[in-house]
C-alpha cells in the first residue's frame, strides 16, 4: 500500500502542534465550517456532528489523491450543561466561577474521512479535568491575559492555564483537542499502520 497523507481541517494551532510533535506533518486546511448552525443538546453528538461537518467541508478539496482528512471539535460539560469557547471576558469569568476547585469534562468529536476509499469514522473521547481552587486575582489576571479566550474548556493546558489544573484523568492529548490514541485507533480500523522513519516522521500505509 502506497502512502497516504493527513489533512487537518482545522486552523488550530495546538492540533497542529499534537500532530507535528508525533511526527506527523499534515497538510492544514481550514473549514471554514458554520458551526452556529449546529444547536444540539447532547455533547457526544454536537462534537462529532461538528467534527464531521469541519472534515466534509474540507474532503472534497482532495478528491482523487491518498488523503486522510481529519476533523475535530471539542467543548467542556460542566454540571451536564455545554460550554464552547467563552470569546468574552465576561463568559470567562462565569465559566471559571463555575469550574475552579471542581472538575469538567472535556469532550473532543473526531471525524476522519479516507478520501480514496469513500470510508468515515466518527468518534469522540472524554477525559475529567480537576481545577485547582485558584483566587479571584489568579482567575482574573489569566483571563486578561486573553489566552484562554477561544479555547473550549477556557484553558490552554499546554500554556499558562495549566498552571490552574491540578490533574487529568484520561487522554491529555483529548484536552488539547486531539486525542492521539483514538487517532491511532480510527486509522487501523480504516486498515492503515504507522510507520516510523529514521528522521523522525510518522506516514501511513
Amino acid at each position: 500500500m502506497s502512502r497516504s497523507f493527513l489533512v487537518l481541517a482545522s486552523a488550530s494551532p495546538s492540533r497542529r502542534q499534537i500532530l507535528r510533535q508525533a511526527g506527523i506533518d499534515p497538510i492544514v486546511w481550514a473549514s471554514n465550517f458554520d458551526e452556529d448552525q449546529v444547536t444540539i443538546d447532547d455533547p457526544d453528538t454536537l462534537v462529532t456532528t461538528l467534527a464531521r461537518g469541519k472534515a466534509e467541508a474540507v474532503a472534497p478539496k482532495f478528491q482523487g489523491q491518498s488523503a486522510l482528512v481529519l476533523g475535530c471539535d471539542s467543548v467542556m460539560v460542566l454540571n451536564s450543561r455545554i460550554y464552547g469557547k467563552p470569546e468574552t471576558i465576561p463568559n470567562a469569568l462565569k465559566m471559571w466561577e463555575r469550574m475552579r476547585g471542581g472538575k469538567g469534562e472535556l469532550v473532543t468529536g473526531h471525524c476522519l474521512i479516507d478520501v480514496s476509499r469513500h470510508k468515515t469514522i466518527v468518534k469522540a473521547r472524554w477525559s475529567t479535568v480537576y481545577f485547582v481552587s485558584a483566587t479571584d486575582r489568579e482567575i482574573e489576571e489569566y483571563i486578561h491575559t486573553k489566552e484562554p479566550l477561544n479555547c473550549a474548556g477556557c484553558f490552554t493546558l499546554e500554556g499558562l492555564g495549566g498552571l490552574l489544573i491540578d490533574r487529568i484523568e484520561g487522554c491529555s492529548s483529548n484536552v488539547l483537542g486531539l486525542s492521539l490514541p483514538l487517532l491511532r485507533q480510527m486509522l487501523r480500523e480504516l486498515g492503515y499502520s504507522l510507520s516510523f522513519s529514521p528522521d523522525g516522521k510518522v506516514y501511513f500505509r
